[in-house]
């Protein structure tokens, strides 16, 4: 039975920790509007947003423009599966192709759905092209990866929370240390490595960002042994560091991308992995799909979100933030502040433990009192990503709210 708890925040959370799995910790807040790079509560407190929903939001909350195309296309057609063609998936299958400069597409809807469909046309291209004999392909990985929490995803994870008691695991996935060459040219000597998979940036393992030219020479050493380089942009992809792709910053094209998140603009679930005709044509009817990848409302709200980014030239927007909020935190003057990393708009603080075994979701807590949401990945570190329509005043209110509250918790 409900109780009257006070309150319609203290409501909400009662309802959902009644009823609902408890596969998440959120901050307690109970938010119900959005409009750009702000949020509002239940209770009508208005919050800078610095998540963006793991970076779902790039172009901010309900754009209109999206919201626009959202309700044109629902309340002409909405799905027919793939058992049918409808008039919007061949017009954006053309689209993205052309967007990014692949060949062709297979549409799905969420980021891990991307990356299991990335790791099947790898083993597929492997056994098809390749030659790797039957169930010997490999994929590799990177230490500290995270790409969803699918039995696939989390065989390849090094994190105990996400595959402790969750075996048997899928085999035929290796692991190497992110960021170290030799050791990935050390395991590209195995001739059943099919594929490297790996986030450009690590996001939920904290903002990690590789040595320059690690990208490129892992790209270099994938083609040297006839292997695919996969990168995963789901997070770090559609401007969100301040080029269209991550991979941009070292010209690698990657023979499998892997999209999603605010390829959906905030407002509808929507991924794609897009490759060669070699790798894609592999696949035979029957031997991959979704009722809903490539439904027409999908198709819509994803190419105008694409749009959104080029025309509000949101990748530019995202760099020149960036510069500015980096250099904003590493002026904090604090104890607090280990270190401050990252790339365009997606960006981290790593905390020093304090006070009495606190953490950095402590310091979450104290922003959101103050206004301002963000969220810890791990004890120590805070991940800072607004929607990329931020602007320089809005930068500077989110930050002098983070100094306001580090320097108070000093």
């Amino acid at each position: 039975m409900l109780i009257n708890t006070g309150s319609r925040t203290e409501y909400h959370i009662h309802l959902e920790e009644l009823y609902n799995a408890h596969n998440y910790h959120p901050l307690p807040v109970v938010l119900e509007k959005g409009e750009g790079v702000y949020v509002w509560d239940v209770d009508g407190k208005k919050y800078v947003d610095c998540l963006s929903a793991y970076s779902a939001v790039n172009q901010g909350h309900c754009h209109p423009r999206i919201i626009k195309a959202l309700n044109e296309q629902a309340s002409r057609l909405t799905l027919t599966s793939r058992a049918f063609h409808n008039n919007r998936m061949g017009e954006y299958a053309e689209f993205i192709c052309k967007y990014f400069g692949y060949e062709k597409v297979l549409p799905m809807n969420t980021g891990v759905e991307g990356g299991e469909t990335a790791i099947k046309l790898c083993r597929k291209w492997a056994y098809e092209v390749k030659g790797v004999a039957p169930n010997k392909a490999k994929v590799l990985f990177a230490e500290n990866n995270f790409w969803g929490r699918t039995m696939a995803a989390i065989s390849s994870s090094t994190d105990p929370k996400s595959y402790k008691n969750f075996g048997p695991y899928m085999p035929g996935f290796e692991i190497i240390p992110y960021n170290n060459l030799q050791a990935l040219e050390n395991a590209l000597q195995d001739k059943d490595v099919a594929g490297f998979m790996v986030e450009p940036i690590q996001g939920e393992a904290g903002v990690v960002v590789p040595d320059e030219g690690y990208l490129k020479a892992a790209y270099d050493l994938c083609r040297q042994h006839n292997v695919l380089f996969i990168a995963d942009e789901v997070q770090t992809g559609i401007a969100r560091t301040g080029r269209l792709l991550a991979c941009d910053y070292e010209d690698v094209k990657p023979d499998i991308l892997i999209l999603g998140k605010a390829l959906g603009g905030g407002v509808f679930p929507v991924s794609a992995v897009l490759s060669s005709r070699e790798v894609m044509d592999t696949l035979k009817p029957g031997e991959h799909g979704s009722t809903f990848g490539g439904n027409p409302l999908a198709c819509a709200v994803a190419m105008e979100s694409l749009n959104v980014v080029k025309d509000e030239k949101l990748a530019e927007n995202a760099y020149n933030m960036g510069v500015i909020f980096r250099k904003r935190l590493k002026d904090i003057q604090s104890e607090l502040i280990e270190t401050v990393r990252g790339k365009g708009l997606l960006n981290a603080v790593v905390i020093k433990p304090f006070g009495d075994n606190k953490t950095a979701y402590d310091v979450c807590l104290a922003l959101m009192e103050k206004g301002l949401l963000a969220k810890q990945t791990h004890d120590h570190i805070i991940r800072f990503a607004p929607p990329l329509i931020i602007t320089e005043e809005q930068v500077h209110q989110s930050c002098d709210i983070i100094q306001d509250t580090i320097l108070n918790l000093s």
